[in-house]
This record gives C-alpha cells, structure tokens and sequence, in this order.
C-alpha cells in the first residue's frame, strides 16, 4: 500500500485542483450509470473527497455507498477497485491530464466518526447536566 506523504502544509493548489476534476467526473461517471456492474446496480454512490498523491499520479477516491450497511459498503469498495481499469478507460475522455492516475477506493468512515462522537458530546452534556444517559 502506497504511503501518503504530505508536506507539513498539506496538499497542493495543484493536488486539490486535479483531485476535485477527478471526483466531478467520477461523480459524473456514477450519476449517467455508465458503470455496468451487478454488484453496484442500483446503488447510489457518494464520493466525499479525492486526495491526489505529490506526483498525482494516484487518485483514492474516498466513496459513501448511500443507505448501506458495513457488508454492503465492503462490497462496494471492492467492487470498485476491481472495476479500476474499466473507470479509467471512461474517465480518460473526461478530464485533460497528461497521465491519467491510478485510481484507489477507499470507504468513507468520516460521516460514521462524527455520529460516533456526536453521541459521545450528546452523553457527555447529559451527564454534565445531572442526567444519567440512560434517560432515568
């Protein structure tokens, strides 16, 4: 698995730039369904974010299966990567780079976090308010 290096700054213009280019086309890729794949007929798919590596040449792709469970988002992810060459031959035509990145999907687990620690805040007032967090 390739290491992500970032300078103490961040991602570049450059970086962010190709990444958001990359995301508008897969996103325009998922919405027209030119992806034939039994394992994602029907499933509306999200991608958050797309972080480009320093040499943009490797594109992950942070993606969000729409109402679906841990198994099914699994399933989406790996289905995804194993359809990479397929979505680079489709994307290629979309965007004007002059080397297409390999593309990685990775789930989404930002959105879960933030509920998991949303809860935890929601707890912590209760118990700060003289509530117990059992509602008693």
């Amino acid at each position: 698995m390739a290491r992500r290096r970032h300078s103490a700054r961040g991602p570049s213009q450059r970086q962010l730039r190709v990444g958001e280019t990359v995301r508008h086309a897969l996103c325009r890729l998922f919405e027209r369904g030119a992806i034939r794949d039994p394992e994602l007929a029907g499933m509306s798919l999200t991608i958050a974010e797309v972080a480009m590596s320093p040499d943009l040449r490797v594109a992950t792709a942070y993606v969000l299966p729409l109402a679906a469970g841990e198994t099914e988002r699994e399933a989406a992810v790996a289905a995804l990567n194993r359809i990479e060459p397929a979505l680079r031959r489709l994307l290629a035509p979309m965007v004007s780079l002059k080397f297409l990145p390999d593309l990685r999907f990775v789930a989404d687990t930002r959105f879960d976090r933030a509920g998991r620690i949303e809860a935890l805040l929601d707890r912590a007032r209760g118990s700060a308010d003289g509530v117990d967090g059992d509602g008693a």
